[in-house]
Parts: structure tokens; sequence; C-alpha cells
């Protein structure tokens, strides 16, 4: 598997791009721009070379004396003639006092039916010294442009994106359950006034859904109790009624639990609802220790079962207490639900732990579908399945990790 890509921040990515480009270019143009003047500067000192020689060449023809001026000039007479010559040298200069590099171009030539070799040189020193000036000035130029280019398109950038990123961080603020619309910030950037179009239309579109889904749901929920809670009455009403057989007992005694069921599940499937939907928004700090006492007295009440509690640090919570009462209670009823008979349950406060064990010795088929919706290990008549799904997202809603 791939590692995850690490994210960079638009301006950053943009910053480097524009970097490493001007990078490259300004190397690329420092080294052609190197090798143009070197050419156009070994060029010009040719040119002179070969000016130099014809000139000697032409004083030669009208017998005029030409004086030899080493190592700039030098002329002598050879036997054959050869083809002309132009190199690079290193030279004893006696005014100098030291080697020096010569640009050197030997020609032959045939003046009164004698064979001359003339010599001509002329320093590099001065034209490698231009060469250099000529590459750091320029460099020196494209640093200031560099900087300057640099910090301007950065400030461009981000002055150019700041809608974007404002709007953007309005999207992250945006919330379904509040009624303020969503206040974008408009720029003569036509793409960002289309997007800010498209979100407007999207997030009003999405609130009035969820307005809508909220509705339905808290509209069924409540007009389902009303019937649920008339069936549950009439059927204890007959149930209590003298001329009834056993069968007929039988039949509406397990009617009477599946209406149980049938409510509870109405109940806990608006619950799931509403914390899905962030209805729960009251929050307050209050001593877990004396709430979860507190659900254990009214567990020990209900049921034949010994619950030990083992308070072993004192824990404040910051949380809705109602959805507080629900995460403990539903981990109580499954714990006695899926215990063995007669067994024992423990509840332990830990550090930053609530634990809740039982004596079952029953081990779990499937533990990763624990928190899954309708997931049931059993299939007790009592359990909705929704249990430990409602504990997952109460936990999820809190930052908990539930295991």
């Amino acid at each position: 598997m791939k590692g995850k890509k690490k994210k960079v921040h638009l301006i950053q990515n943009t910053s480097k791009t524009f970097l490493w480009t001007s990078v490259v270019l300004m190397v690329v143009s420092t080294v052609v721009l190197y090798f143009y003047v070197r050419n156009i500067l070994q060029k010009a000192v040719e040119e002179e070379l070969h000016s130099t020689e014809a000139r000697i060449e032409s004083a030669m023809v009208n017998n005029s004396n030409i004086s030899q001026l080493p190592p700039m000039v030098e002329v002598e007479n050879v036997i054959d003639l050869q083809i002309e010559k132009l190199k690079d040298t290193l030279i004893f200069d006696p005014s100098q006092n030291e080697l020096e590099a010569f640009r050197e171009l030997t020609s032959y030539t045939k003046i009164n039916d004698k064979i001359y070799k003339i010599t001509v040189r002329a320093l590099i020193v001065e034209t490698e010294d231009i060469l250099v000036a000529v590459v750091v000035s320029y460099i020196i130029i494209i640093l200031v442009v560099f900087v300057f280019l640099f910090y301007f398109n950065k400030a461009y950038n981000v002055r150019l994106w700041h809608p974007f990123f404002k709007n953007l961080e309005q999207m992250k603020h945006f919330s379904l359950t509040s009624d303020k619309p969503i206040f974008l910030e408009e720029s003569d950037i036509l793409e960002f006034t289309e997007l800010n179009t498209e979100i407007t239309t999207l997030t009003d579109k999405v609130r009035f859904d969820y307005k809508n889904l909220k509705q339905y749901t808290e509209d069924v929920s409540h007009e389902m109790q009303t019937p649920l809670a008339i069936m549950q009455a009439k059927i204890e009403n007959i149930i209590n009624s003298e001329d009834l057989n056993e069968g007929h007992y039988t039949l509406l005694t397990s009617i009477q639990k599946d209406i149980h069921r049938l409510t509870q599940l109405n109940k806990r499937l608006a619950l799931l609802t509403r914390i899905e939907n962030q209805q729960f928004v009251e929050i307050e700090t209050f001593n877990l220790n004396q709430m979860v006492q507190k659900r254990i007295d009214y567990f020990n009440e209900l049921f034949p079962v010994e619950i030990e509690f083992i308070p072993r640090h004192q824990i404040a919570i910051n949380m809705d207490p109602y959805l507080a009462e629900v995460l403990c209670d539903n981990l109580l009823s499954n714990a006695i639900k899926h215990n063995d008979v007669n067994g024992s349950v423990r509840v332990i406060l830990d550090g930053k732990t609530l634990r809740v064990e039982n004596s079952g010795k029953t081990k779990l088929r499937s533990p990763e579908l624990l928190f899954s919706r309708f997931y049931r290990e059993s299939n007790k008549e009592k359990s909705t399945g929704l249990g430990l799904a409602i504990v997952q997202k109460i936990c999820g809603l809190y930052g908990f990790s539930p295991s």
C-alpha cells in the first residue's frame, strides 16, 4: 500500500513551482550567456589577429621593414608552406615576468619567392575578465529580478486567491442546523463567481432537504408513539379481562412484547437520528462516578443481578448529561442481556477508561460487527440491535474510543 501523499498549501505549491522554474531558467540562461559571450569575444580576438596578420603581409609585400615584437608579433623564414593554425597557448611574457594566456594565429605566406611564417598573438586575459564581468553582472541582475518577482508573485497569488480561502473557511464552519445562510466573498474572477453560485445553491438545497428530513423523522417518530401506546393499552385491557383462554393470553402476550420492542426500536432510531444531526448541544461538566452509581442503582431495582462498581479514580467529564445516561444504560443493559444466568456484572472506572464486564463465558463470534446497526450475537427478543450502535455514535460525537 502506498503511503499517504503529503499535502501542501496552494500558495506554497505555486511558489515552489515558480521557484524551481526560475532557478532552472536562470542556470540555463547563465550557461547559454557564458558560451555566447565567450564565442563573441573569441571571434573578436580572432578578427583582430587576422587584421594584424593582413597588415604585416601588406607591409612585407611593399618591402617595408617589419619590426619583431615578441611575443605579440614574430616573423621568420621557413622552407615549406603549411596550413593556417589558430590555438590558445601559454607564453612567458617578459613585461609581466610570468606565463600569460595568448590566442595565437600562425599563417604561412610566400612573398618575393620567400616563404614566411607569421605568428600573431593577443592576450586573452582581458577577454576572460570581460566575460566574467558580464556573467557576474547578469547573475546579479537575474537574482534581483528573481527575488522581486518571487515576492511579487506570492503577494499577487495571496490577493488573487483570498476570496477562495475566505470562502473555504466559510464552508468549514457551515452547519446544517444553523438558519444563517452561508456568506461568500465576491470576486472579480469568473470561475470563483461561478463556484460561489454553485456553493450557495448546493448549501441551500442541502439545508432545505435536511430540514424536511428532520421534520419528517420527528413527525413519524411522534405519530407512531400514539397508536403504539393505544395498542399497548387495549391489549392490556384484553389480557386483564376474565373471559380469556390460555391460547389467546399467550398470543396477546407475544403481540404485547412485539409492540414494546417496536416502541423501543422507534425511540432508538429517533435517538440515533438526533445524534447524527448533532441536536445535542448542551455540554455540562459533571462527575461521571456519581452518574454511573445512579444508573447502577436504577438497574439493581429492575433486574435481579449483582452489579459491582469499582471506582478507582474520580472522573469529571464534559458532555450532554442525557447522552451520558443513555451511554451508561446501553452498556449496562447489553452486559445484563448477554450474561449467564445468575451471573455478575462489574463496572470499573480506571484513569480515563469506563469498562463494563460480565461473567458470560460465550466468546463473541464477530467482534468487528458489534457496533453495527441491527447486529445481534443472539436472537433474544428483547434486543433491538441498536444499543451498541448508539454507544458508538455517542462516543464518536465526543471523541471517545469504544471497543
